[in-house]
């Protein structure tokens, strides 16, 4: 990938977020929607999302997408996404533990089941976003959260490491070290690097670790990686006493 097909990844991305906002200006949320006054906020910032296309200061929007209690988060969803998006690729989302937490709040919308305009606009978000982030030198979000928010969003890696796959380009090889580094220990312990919102966290571990084993040494390589970090994406490859009784086993406690 050239600097021309980084440039493109970034108009691909103002064209999506501009897709977002012409999808889903005007909505809101149900007008008998309800949420804690103790725990939440007033019923003076309720009242401000069933307002269309009202800006909400960073604080309400925190505390909108992270609450998990909305009689109807898709609503809640759809009403907050322009902003919200925007929020996401500047970096001025900050979960309480990861990017995970994100992707849930838009699980928990059950966008894939929103009418087909609607999921497809955040479709290519997700898509153009992921792919912008691989290119980009200093991402505002890390390419290894961007990965978890968008794997717990569609509940699948496989559209996301196969993107990363097909690129051809430094900045997405040394976002692959920068990850593998990130997530090593984890998935040595056969543990995943990230909460999984949904329950299969022990099939998208197998396929993250298959993946690193399958893809990432050849690339790794190819940038001059330590050979003993080169082992360690091998050991993540084996399983048992083959990766704990190998000569390279990091001796981790």
């Amino acid at each position: 990938m050239t600097n021309h097909d980084a440039t493109r990844a970034r108009l691909r991305l103002d064209g999506a977020l501009g897709t977002l906002a012409d999808t889903f200006r005007g909505m809101t949320a149900r007008s008998d929607e309800n949420q804690c006054a103790c725990h939440w906020g007033s019923a003076e910032e309720l009242a401000r999302l069933k307002v269309p296309d009202l800006e909400l200061d960073p604080d309400l929007l925190r505390r909108t997408w992270q609450a998990g209690d909305w009689d109807d988060h898709g609503a809640v969803l759809r009403r907050i996404l322009p902003q919200f998006a925007r929020a996401l690729v500047s970096g001025l989302v900050e979960p309480f533990s990861g990017m995970d937490e994100v992707g849930h709040s838009f699980a928990c919308g059950r966008w894939q089941q929103w009418p087909p305009q609607q999921s497809a606009a955040v479709w290519e978000f997700l898509r153009a976003w992921w792919a912008r982030t691989l290119t980009e030198t200093r991402p505002s979000v890390p390419v290894h959260e961007v990965l978890a928010l968008c794997a717990e969003a569609s509940a699948t890696l496989t559209p996301w490491l196969a993107t990363w796959e097909a690129l051809a380009h430094p900045m997405a090889d040394r976002h692959l070290a920068e990850a593998v580094a990130h997530w090593e220990y984890d998935l040595l312990m056969d543990e995943h690097p990230w909460e999984v919102w949904r329950g299969n966290e022990e099939e998208l571990c197998s396929e993250l670790a298959a993946w690193l084993a399958r893809h990432a040494s050849a690339r790794l390589r190819a940038r001059n990686a330590p050979e003993e970090f080169l082992h360690r994406v091998r050991l993540i490859g084996l399983t048992g006493t083959d990766r704990w009784e190998d000569p390279h086993w990091p001796n981790y406690p």
